[in-house]
């Protein structure tokens, strides 16, 4: 089968993911820091790592080759969130620039484990341009959707389109509201997770008319996340393979709006792996290559 970086929807052949351990280390070294990175709550070690080991187990299942993300003194507990460093092209990784700064050595790091396990990197984005991964997603393998958020300025959106563009990758620029402003974690993938070439789970309320619509001229049938599961996570929706979700627990009608367009959806529970720290399975994963 062939295989590609550009899609959020292909069945996932290989990604990169960082464990409770290697990003929250201690009970000490969660208390020193999770007020200052702005989690909603304390995660508890013990249950983040039983969260974290039964979230892996699923990817494990699927078949996708799992490579690990080493501990690194640089970076701090949202390196665990590891998809906002990078993003995968078929020419390389491109390295981003955070938008929060408690976050900014994370590329580096995240870069060090590409090379040493044979992954070419295209390029790089450099202040004052900023990018996230989570502000990305790919509308298929020709176009992307970046997100003009707190986090992503059109600097960096101005550079990620210049690398891609010999790729002959267009970049659709998506500008965001300011919701609950500048230290708060909203990403374009915070309202869009793309499930399958014509099916996305939405959050509506957030969205661009503009961008809204053009979802709608390119075919796809959005599922509704209803305003109570939007801060649960509901609306943060891993594709394991067309129409296989994955999803924090506890989003029940969204969950079932997803049967209801033919899904199978698998729920993990998330509740200090994922709500505390804002990161759904999407930013808990760097997927690198999915089968088209």
């Amino acid at each position: 089968m062939n295989i590609t970086c550009h899609s959020e929807i292909g069945q996932i052949k290989s990604l990169f993911i960082k464990n409770v351990e290697q990003a929250f280390i201690s009970d000490a070294h969660i208390e020193q820091h999770w007020k200052q990175l702005n989690y909603l709550g304390k995660p508890d070690l013990n249950k983040a790592s039983g969260e974290y080991k039964n979230f892996e187990s699923i990817l494990q299942e699927i078949g996708a080759e799992i490579f690990h993300l080493p501990q690194d003194e640089s970076v701090n507990m949202d390196s665990i969130y590891c998809r906002d460093a990078a993003i995968a092209t078929n020419g390389g990784m491109i390295m981003c620039n955070m938008g929060k700064a408690a976050r900014m050595n994370e590329p580096l790091a995240e870069q060090k484990a590409f090379e040493a396990n044979g992954i070419a990197v295209l390029g790089t984005i450099t202040s004052p341009g900023t990018l996230e991964g989570g502000d990305v997603a790919w509308l298929d393998e020709h176009t992307l959707a970046a997100g003009h958020t707190y986090r992503t300025n059109e600097e960096g959106i101005r550079q990620l389109t210049a690398l891609l563009q010999p790729l002959g990758v267009q970049v659709i620029t998506v500008p965001l509201p300011h919701y609950k402003g500048p230290s708060d974690v909203f990403h374009l993938m915070s309202i869009l997770s793309p499930v399958d070439k014509d099916l996305a789970v939405v959050y509506s309320p957030l969205m661009p008319i503009a961008f809204r619509n053009l979802l709608l001229q390119r075919g796809y049938q959005l599922v509704e996340v209803p305003d109570a599961e939007f801060e649960s996570m509901g609306c943060n929706v891993l594709a394991l393979a067309p129409r296989v979700c994955l999803m924090v627990d506890g989003n029940t009608k969204t969950k079932a709006a997803l049967e209801n367009a033919g899904c199978k959806v698998i729920v993990y529970k998330g509740e200090d792996i994922s709500v505390k720290g804002g990161g759904g399975p999407t930013c808990l994963t760097r997927p690198v290559y999915r089968y088209k």
